[in-house]
């Protein structure tokens, strides 16, 4: 009786931990994203004003006339980084084509395609997957990938573009979450994270893994009541 009050105890405050690390993940998630403030909107020059405004022929002028399309601003975003946070795809579009890095990163660490899969931005997705864009990079401040970083939202659409670009089903972030953990530590149980989960399983995500803390996605759900989510995991063989 008293190892079994003790594991419960443990159990619980492993919980509570859990939790409280969730909350924290989204918060500094959220946060760690720079978009072009107001006032660097208002100074930008260049092709970081015209990738910001989505100006195409400005683009091409000052590319032609010498300008380099990898240029930083001072928080390392690319042309291209910009117009991904503006959802400027055309642009976006056209800075590839004129020899942008699809893969540039900005001073988080974040490149265009995760900018796409956190804004929900499915056209920009595919213009950077179409680009060259790697779906499989490990981005950000805590080693998530793009599917990592749509799965927490509830991205379907994003979800089931990166998992046809072959993302990693199973990476792990920095805080031990895979995509299909994110989903459900990270989410509210919506019928948009049933969906993702549902996604992530038939693509093939291990419902087996566990979090650091030793609980798997279908300990989470079952926890926090999600019965769809915790079915569609017992059914692809989670116990």
């Amino acid at each position: 009786m008293m190892r079994r009050l003790l594991r419960g105890v443990v159990y619980g405050l492993a919980l509570v931990a859990t939790g409280a690390a969730a909350c924290a993940g989204t918060t500094r998630s959220a946060s760690a994203q720079t978009p072009p403030s107001e006032r660097e909107l208002r100074i930008y020059a260049g092709l970081h004003d015209a990738a910001a405004r989505g100006d195409i022929a400005e683009l091409e002028q000052l590319i032609a006339e010498g300008e380099k399309p990898n240029l930083q601003d001072a928080n390392s975003r690319s042309p291209l980084i910009v117009a991904a946070f503006l959802r400027q795809s055309a642009a976006a579009r056209a800075l590839i084509r004129l020899g942008a890095d699809p893969n540039a990163r900005d001073a988080q660490g974040y490149d265009a395609l995760t900018i796409a899969a956190i804004n929900n931005d499915l056209e920009m997705l595919k213009v950077a997957l179409d680009g060259g864009a790697n779906a499989r990079a490990v981005t950000g401040p805590y080693n998530e990938t793009a599917l990592i970083a749509a799965a927490h939202r509830g991205h379907v659409e994003i979800v089931s573009a990166l998992i046809a670009a072959k993302a990693p089903l199973n990476h792990a972030s920095t805080h031990g979450w895979t995509a299909l953990l994110a989903a459900v530590v990270l989410g509210n149980g919506s019928s948009k994270r049933t969906a993702t989960v549902d996604a992530l399983v038939k693509a093939g995500a291990d419902v087996m893994l566990p979090d650091r803390y030793g609980m798997t996605a279908l300990a989470h759900a079952r926890t926090r009541g999600y019965s769809q989510i915790a079915r569609i995991l017992e059914n692809a063989g989670a116990r």
